[in-house]
């Protein structure tokens, strides 16, 4: 009623001129219903996760995280990369509302510890961490080829030459490496930026009790103490940790870092900044989703794959799979 009660009033009076004060009335009226309904639906969640489980409040907060639902929003088009078996798309649903999934692996993890889901998602028996590590090193790289140059994955840094670092923690040693170097990405083409990406277990059980802001807060401050005065001071460069969780969500610099490298991607493409950001939280969120099921099904052996990152024209995606930019 609210919306449509100027054209109402405009019909009454019999006024065939609809005039630019009646539009803005109802654009207005428009944003306060959409604002009212924001918050009694913000109202009722919160309402409805004082009253969850523990367990299940911390898979809502996982779920409403920005990134984490964009895998249910798009057709399941394997030829883009956005598709999942029946199997993995139930295992991706029992992640994300914290269920144990169905018909789930034996009773004791191979490691000898008993088997669940915040367990596996960690273990390193088999690889799978670095296998979930590796598929995101390797996107973001072949990304930042599209729009810089020198990119290399696990460059070595120089090494050190007497420089004191003031951190403790600070990696000092001959042989450190980092995930991704690349040039020309803040700034000039000269400026050469390295990245170190860490994806983490949410469900662990030193992450369930924590605020996820905290959890990134932690984690980047940790790969800033190792490598960030040595990046700066040795390197002359910048140092950007990516941190993810294996359920999507990006920490505040990763999600600085992945709106930087959509805006750079969509002038060399000419497409929509808000399309191609949607396109590339859709690549990162099945990328995880993936390498989460494989942590839960996978044989524990030691096992690795290869995975392309090229990709069809972006404006053909979206229309062949309903990508709608947010």
């Amino acid at each position: 009623m609210k919306v449509t009660q100027p054209l109402v009033d405009h019909i009454i009076k019999q006024d065939e001129k609809y005039g630019y004060e009646i539009l803005q009335d109802q654009l207005s009226a428009k944003a306060e219903v959409h604002k009212s309904k924001r918050e009694q639906h913000s109202n009722a969640a919160s309402t409805l996760k004082d009253i969850l489980p523990p367990s299940l409040a911390h898979a809502m907060d996982l779920s409403q995280e920005k990134g984490a639902s964009t895998w249910l929003s798009v057709l399941p088009l394997e030829e883009y990369g956005f598709a999942l078996h029946k199997g993995a798309f139930r295992d991706a649903l029992a992640l994300r509302y914290g269920w144990s999934p169905a018909n789930a692996a034996p009773l004791n993890c191979a490691c000898g510890t008993l088997f669940s889901v915040e367990h596996v998602l960690s273990c390193p028996k088999g690889g799978y961490p670095s296998i979930r590590h590796n598929e995101i090193r390797d996107l973001t790289a072949a990304l930042l080829s599209e729009v810089c140059h020198n990119v290399s994955t696990e460059p070595h840094l120089q090494p050190m030459t007497g420089e004191v670092m003031s951190g403790l923690s600070a990696n000092i040693q001959d042989g450190a490496r980092l995930d991704i170097a690349a040039d020309g990405f803040w700034g000039s083409r000269f400026e050469r930026a390295f990245f170190d990406v860490k994806v983490f277990n949410p469900y662990a059980p030193s992450n369930q009790k924590t605020p996820l802001s905290a959890c990134y807060r932690s984690h980047e401050n940790e790969k800033k103490r190792k490598y960030d005065q040595r990046i700066r001071e040795v390197e002359h460069a910048s140092f950007t940790p990516l941190i993810l969780s294996c359920t999507g969500g990006l920490g505040p610099q990763a999600t600085t870092s992945y709106k930087r490298l959509a805006s750079l991607l969509s002038v060399k493409w000419n497409q929509a900044y808000s399309l191609t950001i949607m396109w590339l939280r859709c690549r990162l969120a099945y990328s995880l989703l993936r390498s989460s099921v494989m942590c839960i099904r996978g044989a524990r052996s030691h096992l690795g794959h290869y995975m392309s990152a090229t990709q069809p024209p972006l404006d053909l995606v979206s229309r062949e799979a309903l990508l709608l930019a947010q």
